[in-house]
This record gives C-alpha cells, structure tokens and sequence, in this order.
C-alpha cells in the first residue's frame, strides 16, 4: 500500500471518529474545563509556593503559562490572573485552597474523558483512583512550578558566575525572555506525554503517542499564530462583547486548542489501529 493512501485512510479514520463521537462538543467541554481549573490551579500553586519561600512564583508561574500564548490572549488574562495571585493568603492548608486542588484536577478529568473517547478506550479504573491520579497530576505540576520558579530567580545569578569564568558561552545565553519561552514549551511538552501515557485507560509505548503530540505541537503553533492574525486584522470583540472580550477571546483559543489536542489522540489511535490491521492480514 502506497504510504499517500494509507496518510488518507488514517486521517479518514482520525476525522470520522472526532465527528461521530461528539468532538467539537467535547472541545468545547475540554476549553471551559479548562479556563475553569487555570486559577483554581494557580492560587493553589501560589499558596503551595509562598509556603515552601517561594515568594517569586506569580509572576514565573504567568509567564510559564501564558508566553506560548498569542499575546492578544495572554495579556489582559495575565494582569487578571497577577491581580488574583498578589492577593494574601493566611495559609497553606486552609478550606478554600483545597477546593482550589479539587477545581484544579477537573481540568484533568476533562482531558481524561477527552483522551478516553479519542483513544477508543472504555473506563475501568474506579472514581477515587481517578480522581487520587488527577490531585497527583495537579500536585507534581504545581511543585514542578515551584522548582522552575526557584531556578529562573537565581538564573541571573548563575549566568554572571558562568559569563566569568566561561565567557565564550556568552553568544548561547541568549536573554531570560528566550529561557522563559524555552522553559514553557518544554513543561508542554513534558505535559503532554504526561497525560498521553497515564491519563486516559489502558496502556500506551511512547512511539504510539509521538505522532499525536508532534501534531498538537504544530497544530498549536498554526492555529495561534493565525487566530492571532485574524484578531489582529477582522475581529472586533471588544465592540460585540464589550467587558467580556478577553474572557471570550480566550475561551475561542482554548476551544482551538483543545480541537487540536483531542485530534492529536484520535491521530494515534487511528495510526494504531492501521498497523494493527496491517499487521492482522500480514499474518493470514
């Protein structure tokens, strides 16, 4: 089989199912799940930070989550998002911050039931392992945070010690804004294998999830970059909702982005299911 017809018969495969199988709603789940669990997440991870010293950690944890943004969206979310995080907290283990991680880890169980339904996989795991799993995600991403915060307030630090006794490596430093951009597109990255292998039920190799994440990685880039354009030269959200308009903007984007990344799923399982198929008449 030539591979431009076995291309069109995974991509067949792939679109056919996020259409049968409700995609675009669950896009739209997946985006409001999303813009729901973004500042449960950061206050808790803020709380967390501030108890173990890490009192830097808004404006790292901003950046991270928002530079691979389009700067349309990013910007007047990030003023909110700093406005909220300044605000004192009395403490680490209170009430309303355990109810942040709650709110948090339902953003992880909207990439679950995403992922459950693109990789074809019914759930036999029970509610508490579920849910235990989504608090541990929440958690190793929130100290991850922490320790990305820590290294990129001493990062100035250790680039002066290294520029003096290494001054050849100047050239590579390049400046904090590129290590941000760097930074934050590896914690995606890392996040996306993340949730590939453990998330959704059943086992998955680490080949059979490249090709998805290198379509989500690309898929992201475009569709920021020409959402970022069309803002930029026809819409008018500001007009048509007025106060609303970055909170719309950003649910659009997240929409975009959630299509992207449950497409990238249903382009794995389709891949596996033609070797599989493949491999069955192979065999006869």
């Amino acid at each position: 089989m030539c591979a431009l017809s076995a291309i069109r018969r995974i991509l067949y495969d792939a679109l056919g199912h996020f259409n049968d199988d409700d995609g675009w709603s669950m896009s739209s789940h997946l985006a409001i799940s999303a813009l729901m669990a973004l500042f449960p997440f950061l206050i808790f991870a803020t709380a967390l930070a501030s108890f173990l010293g890490a009192q830097a950690f808004a404006d790292t944890a901003v950046h991270l989550v928002f530079d691979t943004w389009p700067v349309q969206i990013a910007e007047p979310i990030s003023r909110e998002v700093v406005s909220v995080l300044t605000v004192p907290r009395s403490g680490f283990l209170t009430i309303g911050v355990i109810l942040a991680a709650y709110f948090a880890s339902n953003g992880v169980e909207a990439l679950r039931a995403s992922l459950n339904r693109a990789y074809r996989t019914v759930e036999t795991r029970s509610i508490i392992h579920r849910r235990i799993q989504s608090l541990a995600f929440v958690f190793i991403a929130t100290v991850g945070f922490v320790v990305i915060s820590v290294l990129l307030v001493f990062a100035p630090l250790i680039a002066r010690i290294l520029l003096s006794q290494f001054s050849w490596i100047e050239d590579y430093m390049g400046t904090i804004t590129v290590w941000r951009f760097a930074i934050a597109s590896l914690v995606i990255v890392l996040g996306l294998v993340a949730v590939h292998l453990w998330l959704p039920d059943g086992r998955r190799r680490f080949a059979d999830i490249v090709p998805g994440i290198i379509f989500t990685l690309i898929g992201w880039l475009i569709g920021s970059t020409v959402f970022a354009l069309y803002l930029d030269r026809f819409a008018n959200y500001v007009n048509t909702y007025a106060g609303l308009a970055s909170i719309m903007i950003a649910i659009v984007f997240l929409y975009i982005v959630s299509a992207i990344f449950i497409l990238g799923g249903e382009l794995n399982a389709s891949i596996r299911r033609f070797l599989e198929a493949r491999a069955r008449i192979g065999d006869r």
